[in-house]
């Protein structure tokens, strides 16, 4: 963190970066152009298409972008993939590599499953991607809170996992490791119960991802447990 306190460091994000919803189509495609260069150039593993990386999941998804100040482009993005009303069970990319009834516990229907998280080693600013990753989190809860989601999914590596828990934002395993561009661990987390240990363990990132409470449940209140 050089020597940056963690509420410098978030008030660093705050001042460097807008967290913004990408609901426009030329934002939509800098998204995807922004991911064809993190997966597909700097990582190999996906191929793209004309400069761009997306998939079938894109149709049923809201995307969020990192934006930077000083540069006006974007240096980050991650998407929210909505669940499907026709088909619940196929609702999302972990259900096409995870065994059978995997979320049977967690209620699909307000569910999302979080993924493409991308920020370019090109675009990268002075602060650590775990740091510029929590603009993307704070996005992620205000869509969520909007949506009416109450659940977050994924399959993560291990590395952004931990990366994820510095900042004490936590996901349950989901069964065991899959093989999916190498091994990655199927997860879940419930978002007031993310929230709330957030707010207990580092209040200045709490401030920050729900934007001093405006994103928090109205059933709960992480700042009074964090008290």
């Amino acid at each position: 963190m050089n020597q940056m306190s963690l509420t410098e460091a978030v008030f660093a994000v705050r001042d460097e970066f807008d967290v913004v919803v990408a609901d426009r189509p030329s934002l939509i495609r800098q998204s995807f152009q922004l991911r064809h260069q993190v997966y597909c150039v700097e990582r190999g593993y996906l191929e793209g298409i004309e400069g761009l990386e997306y998939d079938e999941y894109d149709e049923r998804s809201r995307h969020v972008i990192l934006v930077s100040r000083d540069l006006g482009e974007i240096v980050g993005t991650v998407r929210m993939v909505l669940p499907s009303a026709q088909d619940p069970d196929s609702s999302f990319p972990l259900q096409a590599v995870c065994q059978p009834g995997l979320l049977g516990d967690i209620p699909i229907e307000s569910t999302v499953e979080i993924s493409r998280f991308a920020i370019s080693k090109e675009r990268r600013s002075g602060l650590s991607t775990g740091l510029m990753r929590l603009g993307l989190v704070q996005g992620l809860v205000r869509l969520s809170r909007e949506l009416g989601m109450t659940h977050w999914c994924a399959v993560m590596e291990r590395p952004l996992l931990r990366l994820l828990q510095s900042n004490s934002i936590y996901f349950e395993p989901l069964g065991p490791l899959v093989e999916y561009h190498g091994p990655r661990q199927p997860c879940f987390s419930e978002l007031d119960s993310l929230l709330d240990r957030v707010g207990r363990d580092q209040p200045d990132v709490w401030d920050y991802l729900t934007e001093n409470g405006r994103y928090c449940s109205p059933d709960t209140s992480a700042r009074s447990l964090a008290a």
